[in-house]
């Protein structure tokens, strides 16, 4: 099901974010290594919610460890045709220093267009490589904002449906932000333990600026794994742009 209906009157995408945890509510390992510790149902979950999507978002750490595409299945590939959508849902990055490596392989295939948002700090030889295959926004600031990404998106790009992917930083950094609409959360039957393995919402030790009060719209299992779909109650407060994060 599409989220479509959810957008045309704002100014940003309807974001979804897709994650599998431990059930000790880890992401990942202390040294953010790649992990594989879901089923084959999880992945092919991770590829539905993706191919559902206008535009699928993924920060620079979380590309540069898995080194994945982003790209779906031919069937979820043909059944976005038969919903009207491009055969590939947008690829966008998110990095503040832009120091991008343009040997990864999403920039080795071209199923769809590759957005990455960073800022000047990016440095010239990178800028050069990267224009090759995809399409820059800079920022003078020092930190994508990420609320004028999303926007840029949703004006631009026409994205009404966004799948974020992570990592727990950028996935943190857009919760502070209240720049989430959807969780959907696999719980996988094992256990890491660790304080440096990161959690959901990365590594701070702070609390978020306001608890983050969530919907449990859907629930089900299949194996050992439990599947959970939240909708994010929104904050009713103003609302100042946070930065996207600082780990990168």
């Amino acid at each position: 099901m599409s989220h479509k209906g959810h957008s045309p009157f704002r100014s940003r995408p309807f974001v979804v974010a897709t994650f599998a945890m431990t059930a000790d509510g880890k992401v990942t390992t202390k040294k953010f290594g790649p992990v594989d510790f879901t089923s084959r149902e999880d992945k092919l979950h991770l590829f539905r919610q993706r191919a559902l999507a206008d535009a699928v978002l993924l920060g620079h750490t979380s590309l540069e460890r898995d080194n994945v595409r982003l790209g779906v299945p031919t069937e979820l590939q043909e059944l976005r045709i038969k919903r009207g959508q491009s055969r590939s849902p947008l690829r966008v990055i998110v990095s503040n220093k832009g120091r991008i490596d343009d040997r990864l392989k999403i920039f080795q295939s071209d199923i769809s267009p590759i957005i990455i948002f960073s800022t000047k700090r990016m440095p010239r030889k990178n800028q050069e490589a990267l224009r090759k295959t995809a399409i820059l926004h800079l920022t003078d600031a020092r930190e994508v904002d990420l609320a004028a990404m999303l926007e840029t998106l949703r004006n631009q790009y026409k994205v009404r449906t966004l799948a974020c992917e992570g990592g727990p930083t950028l996935f943190r950094a857009l919760l502070e932000r209240d720049l989430v609409d959807q969780l959907n959360l696999t719980i996988a039957p094992y256990m890491f333990g660790g304080g440096e393995a990161p959690t959901l919402t990365g590594l701070s030790k702070e609390f978020l600026p306001a608890s983050v009060h969530c919907s449990l719209i859907e629930m089900r299992t299949v194996g050992d794994e439990c599947f959970l779909r939240y909708r994010i109650k929104h904050q009713r407060r103003c609302r100042s742009r946070t930065r996207s994060p600082r780990n990168d």
